[in-house]
């Protein structure tokens, strides 16, 4: 069973990384927040890896951190949610975030996520709920500037994730909400406004 990999950083998109290791270049299934904090190709990648076994397909899914994997791994246990699902999930909201959801029974903020329904988001409140004790939530700081609810929290995390400095990130989400307020309800809306106000 495939633990982890370390090797050369062959090629990368926002869903998938290829790392070659030793020659054998391993396919690895990933989500934006790990493919956030990947280096540029051809640098050396570290990621935590879940083999996941069927009859017909073995498949690698890959994490830049222990807790996005032990995450993943606790979403497996909830009928209904299958490995690219899972994967969905951590690419649609933050680790914190979604933790923070489900310790709070916040259903409303689950079901925004792709692919997760009003009853899938309360099976992952029952059984989660009590289950995520060891995962840690960083507490935000009310020093690092005003914050524009979930959604933009997110975004925020994602521009600072890409390398952005934080104010220069704070600055363009504010710049976008100011253009078109509905931004701030929906993340790729707004990580895209962001990102074109920062350019």
């Amino acid at each position: 069973m495939i633990a982890h990999l370390r090797g050369r950083l062959l090629a990368k998109s926002p869903n998938q990384a290829i790392v070659d290791c030793n020659g054998v270049g391993y396919d690895v299934i990933i989500s934006i927040a790990t493919f956030s904090e990947l280096p540029a190709e051809g640098a050396e990648a570290k990621l935590f890896i879940h083999t996941h076994v069927r009859e017909d397909q073995i498949a690698l899914f890959g994490f830049a951190d222990t807790q996005e994997k032990r995450l993943f791994e606790r979403l497996l246990t909830i009928s209904g949610i299958g490995p690219k699902l899972a994967i969905t999930v951590l690419s649609g909201i933050s680790s914190e975030r979604l933790v923070t959801a489900i310790r709070g029974g916040d259903h409303a903020t689950l079901t925004k996520i792709p692919g997760i329904g009003k009853k899938t988001a309360e099976r992952v409140v029952l059984e989660l709920k009590d289950k995520l004790d060891d995962l840690a939530v960083p507490t935000l700081d009310s020093s690092t500037g005003p914050h524009h609810g979930p959604i933009g929290d997110d975004a925020l995390s994602a521009l600072v994730n890409l390398g952005y400095p934080r104010p220069i990130a704070q600055k363009a989400i504010e710049t976008a909400i100011q253009k078109s307020p509905a931004a701030a309800e929906d993340f790729e809306t707004l990580f895209r406004a962001a990102m074109a106000a920062i350019r």
